[in-house]
C-alpha cells in the first residue's frame, strides 16, 4: 500500500529517483519492474508490473466503444525498471504528455503512484478544494 507525497527533481535525462521508502517495497513486490502510462487528468500513473498486468487484461477486454480510452491507457504504457540507483527513466513522450520538466510530485495512491508536474498538481488540488466535496463524499468523515 503506497501513500504519501514526495517532491522530486527529474534529472537532465528525465530520470526520477524513487524515494527509498517506496523503492524497497517495489523491489520486494515486483523486483523493480514497473509500468508507466498516461492519465487523462494530466499526470502519469506508475504501477508495479503485477498490478498493471491485471489492469491491462481488464482494459484490453473493454468493448469497442472504449477504443479511444484503450489507446490512452494501453497505447501509452511503457515498461521500465528501477536502475541500480533506484531511478526510473521517464520517456520523453510521457514527460511531454504530463508536462513534466524538473519539479515533480509523486503521490502514493494505494496500489500505484501518480506522477505530476508539481505546479500542475498544486493547481489541480486547489481547484478540487475550491469546488467542494462531491455529493458522493458528503457523508464521509474522519
Amino acid at each position: 500500500m503506497f501513500q504519501g507525497p514526495s517532491a522530486i527533481n527529474l534529472d537532465a535525462k528525465g530520470r526520477l529517483s524513487v524515494p527509498a521508502r517506496h523503492r524497497d517495497a517495489l523491489m520486494l513486490q515486483c523486483e523493480g519492474r514497473v509500468t508507466l502510462t498516461k492519465h487523462p487528468d494530466g499526470c502519469l500513473l506508475l504501477f508495479p508490473r503485477p498490478v498493471w498486468e491485471k489492469l491491462r487484461e481488464e482494459i484490453a477486454a473493454w468493448p469497442i466503444a472504449a477504443r479511444a480510452w484503450q489507446r490512452i491507457f494501453l497505447g501509452s504504457a511503457m515498461d521500465v525498471e528501477l536502475d541500480s540507483a533506484g531511478r526510473i527513466l521517464i520517456a520523453p513522450e510521457l514527460r511531454q504528455a504530463a508536462g513534466l520538466t524538473r519539479d515533480v510530485m509523486m503521490l502514493g495512491m494505494g496500489s500505484h503512484f501518480e506522477i505530476w508536474d508539481e505546479a500542475k498538481h498544486n493547481e489541480s488540488e486547489a481547484a478540487t478544494i475550491a469546488a467542494g466535496m462531491p455529493d458522493a463524499l458528503r457523508d464521509f468523515s474522519f
